[in-house]
């Protein structure tokens, strides 16, 4: 009986962090629209610049995805040279990568596209025993650890990609 009991409360708890979850992002809006029909910077239209809106945190609500940031803090880490594909160029010789800036941060997603379509070609070569009894969550979680592993090949594998794509936009 205390195992029910344990299960509610567990329930009640994921209900009322949801529940404060949404109220918080509801004001936090709330805010935004406030501060921008008191701005005077805002036009005549009320419309609002994207300098105005600050963006804390890209990921959405119920994304449990790895992402990005916060992957390089050091200080060795703001004059980085390039490695993998780019340490081979011409165009990198004698440059740095500051791989604490959200720059790098989007070339690494751009790197970790290109290797999630990769792995999913790969993965199109495997052939599964019980196809046909695969569910829709079951898919949909199997989508998600390969997403996971694209993540994590990205961060460690050192391709270089990114730090390509960092240098030519940097320029």
């Amino acid at each position: 009986m205390t195992g029910i009991t344990g299960l509610g409360n567990l329930t009640q708890t994921n209900t009322m962090m949801n529940h404060t979850m949404q109220v918080e992002e509801t004001n936090r809006f709330n805010a935004l629209v406030k501060a921008a029909k008191s701005s005077s910077s805002a036009d005549t239209n009320g419309t609002v610049s994207s300098e105005q809106i600050s963006i804390r945190d890209t990921r959405l609500n119920g994304e449990f995805t790895s992402d990005y940031s916060g992957t390089f803090k050091s200080e060795a880490d703001k004059t980085a040279k390039a490695s993998g594909f780019a340490a081979n160029s011409v165009r990198s010789q004698g440059k740095t990568i500051d791989k604490t800036s959200k720059l790098y941060e989007k070339s690494l997603e751009l790197e970790s596209f290109f290797v999630k379509m990769m792995v999913d070609s790969m993965r199109k070569t495997v052939t599964k025993a019980n196809q046909s009894e695969n569910s829709f969550a079951q898919k949909m979680y199997e989508d998600m650890l390969y997403d996971e592993y694209t993540t994590a090949l990205t961060k460690n594998s050192g391709f270089g990609i990114a730090d390509s794509i960092y240098l030519e936009l940097s320029r």
